[in-house]
């Protein structure tokens, strides 16, 4: 997966050096990226940001699952 190369910097950019693509990512984002880098599920990335930000599950889940798709489409997950 290509998300297992991005690197991000200061400003949130992730930055995947094999496509020599950037992506500016708000701090959910960023984080999201951080726990598919640490191998969790999208089950467990639904979980931890509801519990981190105190937001209802469902609600986290849409957002989270909108993410997904997005990456997918940019080809960095399968």
């Amino acid at each position: 997966m290509l998300i297992n190369e991005m690197v991000i910097d200061e400003n949130n950019m992730g930055f995947i050096p094999s496509l020599g693509t950037s992506f500016q990512l708000n701090s959910t984002a960023k984080r999201i990226v951080e726990l598919i880098k640490e191998g969790k599920t999208k089950e467990d990335i639904v979980k931890i940001l509801s519990e981190e930000s105190g937001e209802d599950w469902r609600k986290v889940y849409i957002d989270v699952e909108d993410f997904f798709i997005k990456l997918k489409v940019y080809g960095l997950i399968q």
